[in-house]
């Protein structure tokens, strides 16, 4: 488990006051067994708000992404992330990629969607949103967002999206974006 899901986790059962464990047999007695009636029920149950609810029940079922991909290698991943439909993607994501090598040192961990990029905390996520776009999240505070530089929803996984269908939109203004989100990730 990764250092920040198991911050979550740690968090979760700080406002429960209910361990992991704990937390199972309750969604166990429940008798639910959908994610979104699980979550809902977390929510009324526990007083937990919707993101903690949701990491709840993914933590539950081992439906998080990080869980999907333990054991696979972020080749492997990568691979099934641009294979098929997708193939055609994989010039951007090439691109955006080398473009974040250019800064230094940082970890690649795989999910099973996309790939999540850190240094001492979560800078950018990258991968295929659709058959069609390829998306980077990225984590950088105080920055408005744009037309391009979408800005996300407080209590997301990231706070700005940037969507990209073809290579060229790997520009300067994009690789500043990241770059200021790499250095404030530490």
């Amino acid at each position: 488990m990764s250092d920040v899901l198991a911050k979550r986790r740690a968090a979760i059962e700080a406002k429960t006051g209910k361990t992991l464990v704990a937390m199972g047999k309750l969604a166990d007695r429940s008798g639910l067994v959908k994610h979104g009636e699980l979550r809902d029920f977390f929510k009324q149950e526990l007083g937990l708000g919707h993101g903690d609810a949701n990491v709840l029940v993914h933590l539950l079922k081992g439906s998080d992404g990080e869980s999907q991909a333990a054991g696979v290698s972020t080749d492997d991943v990568e691979a099934a992330l641009y294979a098929g439909p997708k193939a055609h993607l994989k010039p951007i994501h090439d691109k955006v990629m080398r473009a974040i090598q250019a800064f230094g040192a940082f970890e690649i961990a795989p999910k099973k969607g996309y790939l999540s990029l850190r240094r001492k905390k979560q800078f950018a996520m990258l991968g295929p949103a659709t058959n069609t776009r390829v998306e980077v999240g990225l984590n950088i505070k105080g920055l408005p967002g744009t037309d391009r530089l979408v800005a996300q929803p407080a209590g997301g996984m990231c706070q700005h999206k940037i969507k990209l269908t073809h290579v060229d939109e790997v520009d300067r203004q994009l690789v500043e974006w990241i770059r200021a989100a790499y250095e404030g990730a530490g």
